[in-house]
């Protein structure tokens, strides 16, 4: 017998299109008692997408309702003064200090994708990322061209400099690597996709396809030259 996943309901992204068309407190506390059955789903998918991922990697988060996000925007230092957002979304973490990475999912009409990598690495994790893929990029560059990496991700993404990272040279074979501050894997899916009876296990599928990225930069940051703890 196949088992059955929690999935996420169209009726989830409707909510979504009524919020943002409706993004103010009197609306939403008019609609709480549908915002609190949405979330509900959210919280069971995510748990469901939880126990899945505990099977190959070792995930810190404890629950699928620990994993989300508040939707309620902090608006003092922004702009845009909408009181919420617009999108269901949450993060895993990996257990362990030896375990770098984290996962990310972003569920929004016309806007859903599933993330993960180093989105602000500190200046010590950034300089010893370059230094190893200056010493031998090869080992990341066939992690960036493999099949399953290409397949599910295109390609990597992030922020990158305009110019040479201080300390290197701008004729190093690996230039391009060098320049990026920001190292992100992401996949993006329609909104009949992540509304399918499968979207649980593609999303699985994509996380899992993260590890080889996880385990290189894991082994960058957390070892010394001679492979030894740091």
């Amino acid at each position: 017998m196949t088992k059955k996943h929690p999935n996420i309901p169209v009726s989830s992204l409707d909510f979504l299109k009524l919020l943002k068309a409706n993004n103010n407190r009197d609306w939403f506390n008019a609609h709480k008692d549908v915002f609190l059955t949405e979330q509900t789903h959210i919280e069971q998918f995510a748990d469901g997408l939880l126990n899945e991922m505990n099977v190959h990697d070792l995930i810190e988060t404890p629950s699928g309702k620990k994993s989300l996000h508040r939707i309620y925007r902090d608006t003092r230092f922004s702009k845009e003064k909408i009181p919420y957002k617009n999108n269901w979304s949450g993060r895993f973490s990996r257990a362990t200090k030896q375990l770098r990475g984290g996962y990310y999912f972003h569920i929004e009409p016309g806007n859903s994708f599933l993330a993960g990598g180093f989105f602000a690495p500190n200046a010590d994790d950034l300089k010893r990322i370059r230094e190893d893929i200056s010493f031998d990029p090869a080992p990341l560059q066939a992690i960036l061209k493999s099949k399953s990496f290409v397949d599910t991700f295109g390609a990597l993404e992030g922020e990158k400099l305009k110019t040479t990272p201080k300390g290197f040279d701008a004729d190093d074979a690996a230039i391009d690597l060098l320049r990026y501050k920001q190292f992100l894997l992401i996949r993006h899916f329609s909104d009949s996709e992540v509304t399918s009876a499968d979207f649980l296990q593609k999303a699985n599928q994509t996380f899992k396809n993260m590890r080889p990225f996880f385990d290189y930069m894991s082994l960058v940051l957390t070892t010394d030259g001679d492979g030894l703890d740091v």
